[in-house]
């Protein structure tokens, strides 16, 4: 049944949620991006907080003018003026009061959600409300969702993309360097204002599937996820968008399998298992490349040192320096150096030398900065600066 929810077997219903959850998470990897990179990741979280009363007040709203309360398009609607509400609170805190933004943001995101769990609270109290299902927008549900709503998402998570891929290239500028930004005339002001609104329409968006409360971790764990895969900006922001992307495809199809569990925390869970990998495989930034890299040099630093010890009629001692060394073919099982390893022990020795003089010359203080005691010095300096210090060395430089 998993398989069959993976290659979108399960319905016409099914499949839809599971496209619109795919494109909702490219979105939320994408925008999030930006607000991890400016360093606004706990914007987000106060948006998503700040959404719940307004998820309320739009069910009683509804009830009062006559419908049932649960058309989606007007529980998003009621969310997005919360949630912009909230960020309005946010700005205002911490442009016009002393408090710092995290401070700002701990006070909306607290007031917001208490005030929104007192309105579900009444709601439940109401003879309309008991069976209302606001409570799936804590944590995403996608049992029972209509095609109209799915269609809503879909879209909505569609166009919050291409909004978000439009203004790329500012919102980088402001992230990275907003004075430089200002000097170009760049209004920072409006860029800020644009990233939060499409943080706020991923929020809203996201709401009935990922739920208010783990929105936040589909915009912000595929960025992070992406950034142990590349240093380049762009490349951030497109592994970004397909690890946000997998997360709601998987997410969301497995969820398909089991209605009675949450769709938001198996999302969450999917895009925790694809930023496990990344903090593991990744060529550049993972743990196993960090490991190998410090397999490396222990290897690089045991056969230098067997390299000197041997150039300089010292025993050696440690087993690991003396394995690596056979394994190199530069000792014999006895112990005894080979003919191979004669030669590099004597450029080893030289390089040595070399280095010491190096060191001791002013003027060759950036060169001598570059020099890492293991690397050839042959391979970092050039023929005249190495004949240079051979001439200065005399005729001890011959192995």
């Amino acid at each position: 049944m998993i398989w069959d929810a993976l290659t979108l077997q399960l319905g016409y219903n099914a499949t839809l949620v599971t496209i619109g959850a795919a494109l909702l998470g490219i979105a939320a990897g994408v925008t999030g991006t930006f607000l991890f990179l400016g360093k606004r990741a706990l914007v987000s979280d106060a948006i998503s907080h700040a959404t719940l009363p307004g998820v309320g007040l739009a069910f009683m709203v509804m009830v009062a003018l006559g419908g049932d309360g649960r058309a989606l398009p007007g529980l998003l609607a009621g969310s997005a003026l919360s949630a912009g509400a909230g960020l309005v609170c946010v700005s205002w805190l911490s442009r016009r009061t002393r408090l710092a933004e995290d401070a700002a943001i701990g006070a909306v995101l607290s007031v917001f959600f208490g005030l929104g769990v007192v309105v579900l609270t009444v709601i439940q109290s109401m003879s309309a409300g008991r069976q209302a299902g606001l409570e799936t927008f804590l944590l995403g549900a996608t049992a029972g969702m209509l095609w109209n709503d799915a269609v809503v998402i879909a879209t909505g998570g569609a166009l919050v993309l291409l909004l978000a891929l439009l203004l790329r290239r500012p919102m980088t500028l402001a992230a990275f360097d907003p004075e430089y930004a200002v000097g170009t005339g760049m209004n920072l002001r409006r860029v800020e204002l644009a990233m939060m609104g499409l943080a706020l329409a991923i929020t809203v968006v996201g709401l009935k599937i990922v739920g208010l409360i783990l929105i936040v971790a589909l915009l912000i764990i595929p960025a992070v996820a992406a950034r142990f895969w590349t240093n380049r900006v762009g490349g951030v922001v497109l592994i970004a968008g397909a690890l946000g992307g997998a997360s709601g495809y998987a997410g969301a199809a497995l969820s398909a399998t089991a209605p009675n569990l949450p769709t938001g925390p198996i999302i969450v869970l999917a895009a925790f298992a694809l930023f496990l990998l990344s903090l593991l495989a990744a060529p550049g930034r993972g743990v196993l490349a960090a490991v190998l890299r410090h397999l490396r040099f222990q290897r690089r630093v045991h056969l230098r040192q067997g390299l000197l010890a041997l150039a300089q009629g010292q025993p050696i001692y440690e087993p690991l320096t003396l394995r690596l060394m056979r394994r190199a073919g530069l000792v014999r099982a006895d112990g005894v150096a080979t003919e191979k390893g004669r030669a590099r022990a004597a450029k080893a020795l030289l390089d040595e030398r070399r280095w010491a003089l190096l060191r001791s010359d002013p003027r060759q203080e950036t060169a001598a900065a570059r020099y890492d005691g293991l690397t050839p010095l042959d391979t970092l300096l050039t023929p005249d600066q190495i004949v240079e210090l051979d001439r200065n060395l005399g005729p001890r430089t011959a192995p």
